[in-house]
Parts: C-alpha cells; sequence; structure tokens
C-alpha cells in the first residue's frame, strides 16, 4: 500500500468518526431536552437551610443505594455538586446544578426551586458577573490590583 492508499483510509475513518459524533450529539440533546421538561414540569420552590457544601462523588454523598444505581456510570465517576441541608424537620443530602452551586450560601436559609432531590435553581440568585466581582473577578484580577 502506498502513501495515497493511507490518506484514503485514513480520511474514511476521520470522516465515520465525525459523522457517529454528529449524530451521538443529536441523540444526547434531545435525551438532555427531555429531562429539562420533566424538571421544569416537577420544580417547586422550598425553603431550605443549607448546613455544608461540597463536590464529591455519588458513592461517597450517601444517597439511597437505588438512586445511586440509577445514575449513569460516567457520573459515578465524575464529582458532583452536593449540598447538605434541612428541609423541613429532616437533614438530607441534596445534589445541584453547578450554576447554582457558587451562589448557595452557607449556614442560612434560602429558598431555592427544587425537583426531587436535585437543586434547579435559588430565588434571588446573583449573575455570574455578580459573583465574579464578589470573588474578586478571578485569579488574574488580584495582580492588576
Amino acid at each position: 500500500m502506498g502513501i495515497f492508499d493511507w490518506a484514503i483510509l485514513i480520511s474514511i475513518i476521520v470522516i465515520i468518526i465525525v459523522v457517529a459524533l454528529y449524530f451521538l450529539n443529536r441523540w444526547a440533546g434531545s435525551r438532555m431536552a427531555q429531562q429539562n421538561d420533566m424538571v421544569e414540569k416537577h420544580k417547586q420552590s422550598v425553603t431550605i437551610y443549607i448546613i455544608d457544601k461540597k463536590k464529591d462523588k455519588i458513592a461517597n454523598a450517601g444517597l439511597p443505594k437505588a438512586m445511586a444505581a440509577q445514575v449513569p456510570r460516567m457520573g459515578r465517576i465524575m464529582k458532583v455538586p452536593l449540598v447538605k441541608a434541612k428541609v423541613g424537620k429532616d437533614i438530607m443530602t441534596l445534589m445541584c446544578e453547578n450554576s447554582v452551586y457558587p451562589a448557595l450560601p452557607v449556614k442560612k436559609s434560602v429558598t431555592v426551586e427544587m425537583a426531587g432531590i436535585y437543586i434547579v435553581g435559588m430565588k434571588g440568585m446573583k449573575s455570574k458577573a455578580e459573583m465574579d466581582k464578589k470573588k474578586g473577578g478571578g485569579f488574574f484580577a488580584r495582580f492588576k490590583r
């Protein structure tokens, strides 16, 4: 086989991979849209007292085994934002959306939007720009001052 044959073979493999990734992305996007619709349908406003928050693996979170078994394999490996909170009379470990996690204050009562044990949003949540300003603007902003 010459160089031309190898180039054709490699280009065919790359095209197959690109097409497979395109259809996989469309499939994942449709599943994500279905899940977001389900969350929007079932969310409710609840006042909770946040005891602690951390990022940890689902296995170390102390969540019910039935719920941990439903999490996909990749989700078990990754660290997720977890919030230990008092909801009513119960102390529960809740999962949190990545965009809401930095805005949640520790040792305070807040009104959040929950769907099951998943915190979707927070009432009065600050925007990304306000949160960056509060933190100091990031790593490089400290050196500019």
